[in-house]
């Protein structure tokens, strides 16, 4: 049998160039082999993708994938779930999973994740120098193991009828007895909670954090339980008078157009706590690379795109969290415009987010369910 080498390259137009021939060869097979090989080369080219787990939920996030791909040729290939479904698929996958990046929407669960083992270190010059260094985990010379993109406020509201807004204008003062039987909250051992008290337990240390704690449930109008939502309606309608809640959540209904939340809104104020000390406490939504990822090169090109101008203004209109990248100006979000600017705390949020275990004994102890 006679060999015979061919060369083929494609031209910008798409179209198959024989660059070279040794021997002559009959012209439908000649023909056949620059398919053949024309089409190994497009499907190579049509391999680039990434596999996103993710907690994120937000129907405006579609928009926000889809221009990455428009904009790369990286498809997506996502599995969504919330942030505990995440984790535990990708400890029951193990080395096996085929997760390139994953997304989650609290500080306390990206920190227990890079305590799992579950994410890779990642060094990145865009990153670095777009995401501030409270608002991603410790540096361990090898690069950060996740980086937040957005952040979100927990704030306190209050009945405007029932209570003065000065005697709510501190966490502290949510466990002062003046405020006695007043309090709603969602459980203690949510990690929105968990992330807020391990900021105040750095702040104020463990004796006074504990006593804290106590006095928040001495001071609960019912025992835990709804979201952050729930908790507005619940001031509203007098069932208490002083909620926790996330801003994102007091944005919606900020902008909903229906009677029920202009009502809602009407009965109740915000106030961002603590502005004449440490500042009120910012939550994280972030993303990291997985401990497994096959696709690496596409990981960080995602990652980065996320710290972009056009992906952080999505975070904000999309689901009203405020930029992680500070030279971003919020444009088309009335919510958090009229929230106005306020002194946010900047202690790092992974320090807030490894100390969920001190905190939940703690919650242990003085009953906070």
């Amino acid at each position: 049998m006679r060999m015979v080498r061919i060369g083929i390259r494609i031209d910008a137009s798409n179209h198959f160039i024989v660059t070279s021939m040794k021997h002559a060869l009959h012209p439908v097979r000649l023909l056949a082999t620059a398919l053949l090989a024309g089409a190994s080369v497009v499907a190579m080219a049509q391999t680039k993708e990434l596999n996103l787990y993710s907690a994120r939920h937000y129907q405006t996030d579609e928009a926000l994938y889809a221009n990455f791909t428009k904009a790369t040729g990286i498809k997506i290939n996502r599995i969504d779930a919330d942030d505990a479904g995440v984790l535990a698929r990708l400890k029951a996958e193990g080395a096996a999973s085929p997760a390139d990046v994953v997304l989650l929407v609290d500080a306390a669960r990206l920190s227990l994740a890079e305590s799992e083992g579950l994410f890779q270190p990642l060094k990145s010059v865009t990153l670095q120098q777009r995401i501030p260094a409270h608002l991603r985990s410790t540096d361990d010379g090898n690069g950060s193991q996740w980086f937040g993109f957005s952040t979100r406020a927990r704030v306190i509201v209050y009945n405007k009828d029932a209570v003065k807004r000065a005697d709510v204008d501190t966490y502290e003062e949510l466990a002062d007895p003046k405020n006695k039987g007043k309090v709603c909250t969602r459980s203690g051992s949510h990690p929105y909670n968990l992330s807020l008290f391990g900021a105040v337990l750095q702040h104020d240390g463990p004796a006074a954090t504990e006593a804290w704690l106590k006095g928040l449930v001495d001071n609960m109008a019912r025992a835990p339980k709804g979201g952050d939502t729930d908790q507005i309606r619940a001031v509203a309608t007098g069932e208490c008078a002083i909620a926790l809640t996330n801003s994102y959540y007091l944005a919606r209904l900020m902008r909903s157009t229906k009677p029920e939340d202009k009502a809602v809104m009407d009965k109740v104020g915000v106030v961002f706590p603590n502005q004449q000390s440490w500042g009120t406490h910012v939550n994280v939504a972030g993303g990291a690379m997985a401990r497994h990822a096959k696709h690496r090169a596409e990981a960080v090109a995602f990652l980065e795109y996320l710290s972009s101008d056009e992906a952080q203004q999505y975070f904000a209109n999309g689901n009203n969290e405020w930029p992680a990248v500070v030279t971003v100006k919020i444009t088309g979000n009335p919510a958090l415009e009229a929230m106005g600017d306020f002194k946010t705390d900047t202690l790092s949020v992974a320090q807030a987010g490894k100390s969920q275990v001190a905190v939940q004994q703690m919650l242990d102890r003085v009953g906070y369910k």
